[in-house]
């Protein structure tokens, strides 16, 4: 039977990797954050384009008294 107290008394768990597998997993990564932040560049852009045309929009007279009077 299992019991809470159990865990305190079993054998410590030691996990050994070796310098390689280590340094290719920080490089594997640092890989998928630089892909991660790239994606996020690029959806960042498209959405500051959108933004800028309907500003440009905006900013665009839209009726002929608004035309003739610079308003």
């Amino acid at each position: 039977m299992y019991t809470l107290f159990d865990s305190f008394f079993a054998p410590t768990r030691v996990v050994v990797v070796s310098e390689e597998r280590l340094k290719a997993a920080e490089i594997e990564l640092k890989k998928e954050q630089l892909e991660v932040i790239d994606n996020r560049i690029d959806e960042l852009t498209k959405y500051r384009l959108e933004v800028s045309a309907k500003l440009k929009e905006l900013q665009e007279p839209q009726s002929l008294e608004e035309a003739l009077l610079g308003e």
